[in-house]
């Protein structure tokens, strides 16, 4: 059984490929073409992994997507009769590409493979909540996931067991502590969806000055990890930005411009962000522990990327053993829906857990001499030393 998973179309597309239940391949497009972030259709990566698994594209059984095309289009649309005509730049920004390709992705997928066989189209924190429990060490284990956004959830959470998950509950747009966090990294000049891990590095050289405002005028936080974010700050449901003037009002000036100098009011910011986000993450695994009487906990869900407040968890938090999927964010969507349709749908035995991370290319020593000698490029082999030599 020939299962291709694939994640494209918004950041980090991505393929994998999951032959009899065990984990061939997988490969982000930016990989090879160079393009960080690279969001086009991963073709690429999907040649990667099939070649990797000695298949042609007539050899897959079925071929996934990670998300639900028509379900995220209605969310979208709702959004935007919700704020019209507040968003009509933003809509007329977005409506061709989702009009001529997005909403119609079985017919993309099919063409772009020459495929005639199954596609299937699980839910966005389905793919995630996969991407994290099946590769895990766990049997049975508590599963969280927290995001920006896919279809409408932001958070879910629930129980794996053997080769089923369902997700019990859920938290849904535009409350959401992924779209909060990249607020603060475009309000602090970097680049969404790509310059969060730079917020995250940057917060240790500032003060928690901002917190308090942050709980008091941004989010209603309650003590379960739940929350509502105050709208009025934000710009992202039908403006081209993540903040609008009163978030600048609020924080004493505009967005820092990208690439300009950073000042001490950013690492601030940064700090205050990183400790909000770390008090609603604890908050959410008390409840996810409460609610699911489970020891062991596994993360999904492109916030789970955020390594300080995963080892906050891991310290101060319930649960007695965690696991962390790798590729957290959408890139390991492709997996999860490959492994969803593996062990959910077609109820297949797990296998045994992930014994690395190394899915993508390799390059052997000869590989690389055969490059560099085809190129002419000088260089100088050095043999690796052995331990007694050191």
């Amino acid at each position: 059984m020939n299962i291709l998973g694939i994640s494209a179309f918004y950041h980090d597309s991505a393929a994998c490929l999951v032959k009899d239940g065990d984990i061939i391949s997988a490969a982000q497009e930016e990989r090879f073409t160079r393009k960080k972030h690279d969001f086009s259709f991963p073709k690429n990566a999907i040649n990667y992994c099939l070649q990797e698994g000695g298949l042609k594209v007539k050899d897959l059984d079925f071929v996934a997507f990670y998300d639900k095309p028509f379900l995220k289009f209605e969310r979208i649309l709702m959004t935007y009769l919700a704020y019209a005509p507040a968003g009509i730049r933003s809509f007329i920004t977005a409506m061709p590409l989702w009009i001529k390709q997005k909403v119609w992705m079985k017919e993309v997928i099919a063409k772009e493979l020459e495929y005639e066989g199954k596609i299937i189209f699980p839910e966005h924190h389905e793919s995630h909540a996969a991407s994290a429990f099946f590769p895990s060490p766990f049997q049975e284990a508590a599963f969280l996931t927290i995001d920006g956004v896919g279809e409408w959830a932001t958070t879910s959470f629930s129980i794996g067991k053997g080769n089923k998950i369902d997700i019990l509950a859920e938290m849904h747009f535009p409350h959401s502590l992924g779209l909060l966090y990249s607020a603060f990294t475009y309000y602090t000049g970097f680049k969404v969806n790509s310059g969060e891990y730079k917020v995250m590095g940057l917060a240790p050289y500032g003060e928690p000055s901002y917190k308090d405002l942050i709980l008091s005028e941004l989010m209603d936080l309650k003590e379960d990890g739940s929350f509502k974010l105050n709208m009025k700050y934000f710009n992202y449901c039908a403006g081209l930005t993540m903040t609008n003037g009163g978030f600048d009002k609020l924080f004493g000036g505009p967005p820092r411009k990208p690439e300009s100098r950073l000042t001490q009011r950013d690492m601030d910011l940064a700090r205050s962000i990183q400790e909000v986000t770390e008090e609603v993450m604890l908050r959410m695994v008390r409840h996810v522990y409460k609610e699911t009487v489970q020891k062991n906990l596994c993360l999904a869900g492109g916030v789970a990327l955020n390594c300080v407040g995963n080892g906050k968890i891991l310290r101060e938090g319930p649960f007695e053993h965690i696991y962390v999927q790798p590729a957290a964010g959408d890139a390991g969507g492709a997996f999860g829906i490959a492994s969803f349709i593996t062990h959910s749908i077609l109820k297949n035995s797990r296998q045994e857990a992930w014994p690395h991370a190394y899915w993508g290319p390799q390059f052997s020593t000869s590989d690389i001499k055969a490059i560099l000698d085809q190129k002419g490029v000088q260089y100088h082999f050095l043999e690796k030393p052995s331990y007694n030599a050191l």
